[in-house]
C-alpha cells in the first residue's frame, strides 16, 4: 500500500482525524483492553484484568470509563450475587476490530522481521 499525495486542505482534515483517533486510543492500556473485549462477546472486569498484564484495578477502571465516555465500550451490571459487571464493544467500538486484527498481524510480522 502506498501513501498518496493529497492537497493541503485534505491533509489538515486527515491530520485532525488522526489526532482524534490517537486522542481516544492513546495511553498504555486502551488498545490492550479493546483487544481483550474484541475477541469475546462479553468480558467481566476480572477477565480483562487477567488479560492485560501489568494493569492495576484502579487503572483498568479509569480506562474503561474513558472508553465508555467515547462510546466504544458498554458496561452492564448483572443482578447476580455478588454483582457481576460485563463489558462489551458497542457498535461503534466494533468498528475497531479491523484495526485490532491489523495491529496483531503487523506485530507478528514485525517480530519475525526483527527477531528472525
Amino acid at each position: 500500500m502506498e501513501c498518496k499525495p493529497i492537497d493541503q486542505n485534505d491533509r489538515k482534515k486527515e491530520m485532525m482525524a488522526i489526532h482524534d483517533s490517537m486522542d481516544v486510543l492513546s495511553g498504555k492500556w486502551k488498545i490492550y483492553i479493546i483487544s481483550s473485549i474484541c475477541h469475546y462477546n462479553k468480558r467481566r472486569f476480572s477477565d480483562i484484568l487477567n488479560d492485560v498484564i501489568g494493569i492495576s484495578n484502579k487503572m483498568l477502571s479509569k480506562e474503561l470509563k474513558e472508553l465508555e465516555i467515547n462510546k466504544l465500550v458498554k458496561r452492564t451490571v448483572l443482578d447476580t450475587h455478588p454483582v457481576t459487571i460485563q463489558y462489551e464493544l458497542t457498535k461503534h467500538g466494533k468498528t475497531l476490530q479491523t484495526i485490532i486484527n491489523n495491529l496483531t498481524d503487523w506485530g507478528i510480522q514485525h517480530r519475525k522481521e526483527i527477531v528472525g
